[in-house]
């Protein structure tokens, strides 16, 4: 349970936990005079008395149950703070992921796919003001989930994604239209799309240039991110008929630089590579800061009640308490 954030809404209450040792001894001193003493000679025959400590048990319950009303009437309750951003100064945002099978290429740990999968769902989760949306693509695109603010939803999409969803290939143009189809209805300020590969344009029905100048007349600014080391990677080749295994090569590392250039430039974007995880990080860290919300609007305090639980502890004790008094002590005092 996190205490960290509650707070009392009639606090004057808890004046009473304050109280209720100096009534606990008051109401000692009195039973002490209030009932008579035996004096003996001779202790060594009587037996130890049970009911005494039975006795003080259930008045320590009686105390307790009275702290936890106390408690219960000062009202202790939680908040969390709900922003609702004005209409329209948000960023709607897709996200379109090349999910072929270059990207299992394991110049990234543990592969490509993973390391993107890790750092998109933290990317997602700081744009807590705005509507994103996912479309995944290889030989051919989909868009599995519209512009929502969901996040939490989104994210188990990216989680989910595998390397053999869609037929083999990478179509970029498609992959960029599909995206700006999702935002062509958009009324935000702002309107974004990052787009990423790890290879070149080889399949689809749409021209990567074209689909650009889509995005450029639709108001729509793209990110584009290459991914991938400079050099020589370990590549998926085929796969073993016998152990279903992946079978690895080294192979160049082929990127389209200019195309994603061309891209980024014709939309007033920028183009970014990633050679590693971290440089991949920074990149999307670099786009969360060029792309910031306006955050205007209201918020309002979301409130919790937790006395509840406080009064029917009380009631538990009371109720034990009872029972100890009727059972065992046969009496009600």
């Amino acid at each position: 349970m996190d205490w960290s954030n509650w707070e009392f809404n009639e606090p004057l209450w808890l004046a009473g936990l304050a109280l209720i040792p100096l009534a606990a001894l008051g109401m000692g001193l009195l039973r002490a005079k209030r009932f008579g003493q035996f004096t003996f000679s001779l202790l060594d025959g009587l037996q130890k008395p049970l009911a005494g400590p039975i006795k003080n048990f259930t008045a320590l319950l009686s105390w307790t149950a009275l702290g936890a009303l106390c408690i219960a009437m000062a009202r202790p309750q939680s908040s969390e703070i709900i922003q609702q951003p004005s209409q329209n100064l948000g960023v709607d945002m897709m996200l379109s992921l090349d999910i072929s099978a270059s990207m299992l290429a394991k110049d990234l740990k543990p592969n490509r796919l993973e390391a993107l999968k890790d750092v998109a769902t933290d990317f997602v989760s700081r744009r807590n003001v705005d509507r994103i949306g996912l479309v995944i693509y290889a030989g051919e695109a989909y868009s599995p989930v519209p512009l929502t603010t969901d996040h939490s939803l989104l994210n188990e999409q990216i989680r989910a994604l595998k390397y053999d969803m869609l037929d083999g290939g990478t179509a970029i143009g498609m992959g960029l239209s599909t995206a700006a189809n999702r935002l062509a209805e958009s009324t935000a300020k702002s309107k974004v799309v990052i787009l990423l590969t790890d290879g070149e344009n080889n399949a689809g029905l749409v021209d990567p240039i074209q689909a650009g100048e889509l995005c450029a007349s639709l108001g729509i600014k793209v990110y584009t991110i290459g991914l991938g080391t400079n050099g020589v990677a370990s590549m998926p080749v085929a796969i073993d008929p016998l152990t279903k295994e992946i079978i690895y090569r080294p192979q160049q590392v082929t990127i389209d630089e200019a195309l994603l250039e061309r891209i980024a430039s014709i939309t007033g974007g920028q183009y970014f590579r990633a050679t590693d995880r971290e440089s991949l990080e920074n990149i999307y860290d670099l786009i969360d800061s060029l792309e910031k919300s306006e955050i205007e609007g209201f918020q309002f305090y979301r409130y919790t009640e937790h006395y509840s639980r406080f009064v029917w502890l009380a009631l538990i004790l009371i109720g034990l308490e009872l029972l100890l008094n009727f059972v065992l002590l046969k009496s009600a005092f």
